[in-house]
């Protein structure tokens, strides 16, 4: 196994490249006795529901333990699409052919929402709607993503092409993959940019927000809900959770029901030094954004000034540090792009993202709490727009049902959301990968 100090540059940091241009900063707003509208998590979700909600004219606070944007909204990969986990005959089978169309359109949604919103704000995060390529792990994978590429196409109105290996490197400087998928709905952007730029808009509205509060319970009342935080009792007419896949705290769980519907799994990323332009151009023809088609996939993309190479996988399905992961992340890389095998790593890091047991984003009521979570790790777009769905709900000013709301919202049996099966799933998963390519 290599080693981290051999693949790491000096300097090395294991915090989020992102934090280079756009740390969360701290805030010293205080915590309100009393609110209309309190939001617990400041992330996207929560931040673009408070958004939402000042637009209609609600007093809202929102509330993180740590600092607004601080979770995965400043260090997820900055990919952004409005795509979906489940494949067409899966959603078919559980909510039938319209219901699958109305969730599918309702997920794509999110992509020209986010556009909007960013335009509207004047967010400057980087934003490029750059589109993505999929490589295949497998034939078997390049034959099911064919299968699959003009419902894509249908859903999101925009265009999709298979590409036979052969033509491979026409989209990426690669022959790791047996051809794969190219989806012109994709973006890219800086997360950290934006989470920061989106809080200053909920801001500009006037929403206010507080860092550092932690809540440790909901309870209903007359005439609204008391929040028990470790700053003291917030008091609120409504209460709108957006914790994602920070749901579940020892420290304190501000709504265990969700939790007990979340899996909670981390994501890794590394970022390398600097790279000649001629490099990047080689590696990343058209900048598209990339991912693979394994169980336990990789995505990859150049960073916005187009100077490195950020790199993200599920390299440990137990907890592991940043530095634990980045040797296994440096080495899925230079699997794919062996010209590397000598660059080094500037910055590693790790993050929780959020899946549910259907593989479905979910927005809803339980309790009386609001909530809108489950992104599966692609929540950029999705948590933007569950957010503002969410607030819709909440203030009644939605004048249709939204396809991912009061769906079904599965658990299991004894299940409190910790996810402790998922090392032996993953493992799973790994094998039959492994097997997949055999087979090939």
């Amino acid at each position: 196994m290599t080693d981290l100090h051999s693949i790491t540059a000096p300097g090395f940091k294991a915090r989020p490249w992102w934090w280079e241009a756009a740390e969360p900063p701290n805030r010293d707003n205080p915590l309100p006795n009393r609110t209309a509208v309190a939001i617990v998590g400041g992330g996207y979700a929560g931040l673009s529901a408070a958004l939402t909600l000042r637009r209609l004219g609600h007093e809202v606070t929102v509330i993180d333990a740590e600092r607004i944007g601080w979770g995965a909204s400043s260090r997820n990969g900055g990919m952004v699409s409005g795509g979906l986990k489940m494949t067409r005959t899966e959603l078919e089978a559980t909510h039938g052919a319209e219901g699958a169309r109305a969730i599918s359109k309702a997920a794509a949604a999110s992509l020209p929402f986010i556009e909007e919103t960013i335009a509207r704000e004047q967010i400057d995060c980087d934003y490029v709607r750059c589109g993505r390529y999929v490589g295949a792990w497998s034939k078997g994978h390049y034959d099911a993503m064919a299968s699959r590429a003009d419902w894509i196409a249908e859903v999101t109105g925009l265009p999709t092409a298979m590409v036979p290996k052969a033509r491979q490197r026409e989209f990426l400087g690669s022959d790791h993959y047996q051809g794969g998928m190219t989806a012109a709905a994709t973006g890219s952007l800086h997360p950290g940019k934006y989470a920061r730029g989106l809080a200053a808009a909920a801001e500009r509205a006037g929403a206010h927000l507080v860092d550092g509060v932690r809540v440790g319970g909901i309870r209903e009342e007359a005439g609204g809900f008391r929040l028990a935080t470790d700053k003291g009792e917030l008091r609120a007419d409504a209460v709108l959770v957006a914790t994602n896949g920070y749901s579940k705290d020892a420290r304190g769980t501000a709504l265990p029901w969700l939790a007990r519907r979340l899996i909670p799994l981390n994501s890794y990323i590394i970022a390398t030094e600097e790279l000649p332009p001629e490099t990047m151009d080689r590696l990343f023809p058209g900048r598209r954004m990339i991912s693979d088609s394994k169980r336990v996939l990789n995505y990859f993309r150049p960073s916005p000034d187009g100077k490195r190479v950020l790199w993200g996988g599920r390299a440990s399905f137990r907890a592991a540090t940043a530095e634990q992961s980045a040797p296994t992340l440096h080495g899925y890389m230079t699997a794919t792009f062996p010209e590397l095998k000598d660059v080094k790593i500037t910055h590693a890091w790790t993050g929780y993202v959020a899946f549910t047991f259907d593989y479905l984003p979910h927005i809803g009521v339980q309790d009386g709490v609001h909530f809108a979570a489950g992104c599966q790790g692609s929540g950029v777009a999705m948590a933007t727009w569950l957010g503002h769905n969410v607030a819709l709900k909440l203030a009644g000013a939605a004048n249709q049902r939204f396809p991912l709301d009061g769906l079904n919202f599965p658990t299991r049996p004894t299940y409190t959301g910790t996810p402790w099966f998922l090392p032996i799933v993953g493992g799973w998963y790994r094998l039959r990968d492994q097997i997949d390519r055999l087979v090939a």
